[in-house]
């Protein structure tokens, strides 16, 4: 008999979609990986999600109560894919109550709510994985492994970008993503956590930064039921905005480097623009995710007028050999979350951490509470002393 792992999912919206796929496909892009998940149990508030996602992915019981599933015997992992503001209490109960642990970045509001779901998680002695999806691109673990090995020379400066029209519609909602409270520190949690992460994945730890902030889009209309994504709403009450829709930033990393990460939910035109461009003493690597399996690669002694290459990612960069056979066979964003969720449950199979744990969240959360610092005090700040 094939050894199971009893998964649940809480929160079910787009992203509790995603994780409830990416367990569902594993055996087809990871036939030898064990235990093999078992959609055990799914948590929603909203009336009537649960019991729908139960019917369309097997989930073998559906509640409204996530309480529930820290208690179900039956569930070993967990992944946590609700809103920010609960990814805190409902992180550190499933550790405690013995469930390996999947949640989605940013992992809480502030740096403490990281640092706390990361301490329930070692105290437990359970794994955890965060949802940095960003970094198991193939191109991108192939773009660190020049980096480190020395192929663009030393690391002089990189930029990173993250821009998105997610929230640049006037009549986008008031959701819980627009509230301090609820939603943190708005485009930074959001996005500007991945462009965190990736720049300390690619080029070591960042040791000050100084950032500005801006709200673009002031007040939006309140929903008047339900949500899930980016929904609209007209007509409804009006609130404010609390948190930032846009951030600069400029990063000073230990190795010596400098950055660049600007991050903006509301860049009109722009559809999920997200890469980076790292320039050495002797080339540079280019990444943008809408080009998601291609890295510009520049490399040689010319130093001037030196030219780019396209290369394409094929079966021996990252995980790309589980999902197509040859280079140019395109990859797609749900393949880095079934890549995610390998790794997720071979961290369980093995009792050690694969790709990036509840410490990378912290870290990011650092880096993002250095920022907000520094935005309101126009300094440098570094994100050990946030």
């Amino acid at each position: 008999m094939v050894e199971t792992l009893g998964v649940a999912v809480v929160g079910f919206g787009w992203m509790g979609r995603v994780h409830t796929q990416a367990y569902a496909r594993l055996p087809h892009h990871y036939p030898l990986l064990f235990p093999r998940p078992e959609l055990v149990a799914v948590a929603e508030e909203v009336p009537g999600r649960a019991e729908e996602a139960a019917r369309q992915y097997g989930f073998a019981s559906a509640t409204r109560d996530w309480r529930e599933v820290a208690a179900d015997p039956r569930v070993r992992a967990v992944s946590v894919t609700a809103p920010n503001f609960l990814h805190r209490e409902i992180g550190v109960a499933m550790a405690e109550a013995g469930k390996h642990l999947w949640i989605e970045k940013p992992v809480g509001l502030t740096a403490d709510d990281a640092r706390a779901v990361a301490d329930a998680v070692t105290k437990a002695g359970v794994q955890g994985t965060v949802g940095f999806n960003y970094r198991n691109a193939p191109a991108v673990e192939r773009a660190r492994e020049l980096i480190a090995a020395g192929e663009i020379g030393t690391v002089t400066h990189a930029r990173f970008r993250l821009f998105s029209d997610y929230a640049a519609h006037p009549e986008g909602a008031l959701t819980w993503r627009y509230e301090r409270a609820r939603g943190g520190s708005g485009v930074l949690g959001d996005l500007a956590s991945h462009g965190a992460d990736l720049a300390r994945f690619l080029l070591g730890d960042i040791d000050a930064v100084t950032a500005d902030t801006a709200v673009f889009v002031p007040e939006r209309a309140r929903p008047s039921g339900a949500t899930a994504g980016h929904t609209r709403a007209s007509g409804g009450e009006p609130g404010p905005v609390e948190n930032e829709d846009y951030v600069s930033c400029l990063l000073r990393f230990a190795s010596g480097a400098r950055g660049v990460l600007e991050a903006c939910r509301v860049s009109v035109g722009e559809q999920n623009n997200y890469g980076f461009e790292v320039h050495g003493t002797k080339g540079a690597v280019f990444w943008d995710f809408r080009r998601m399996n291609e890295l510009g690669v520049s490399r040689g002694t010319v130093y001037q007028d030196q030219p780019v290459s396209t290369v394409y990612v094929g079966p021996g960069d990252g995980e790309f050999g589980a999902f197509q056979p040859g280079a140019a066979n395109a990859m797609g964003y749900d393949d880095l979350k079934v890549i995610e969720a390998c790794r997720f449950v071979r961290s369980i199979a093995e009792g050690v951490p694969y790709g990036a744990t509840l410490t990378d969240a912290v870290r990011s959360a650092a880096v993002l509470e250095a920022m907000t610092r520094s935005a309101r005090s126009g300094s440098w700040v570094s994100p050990a002393s946030a």
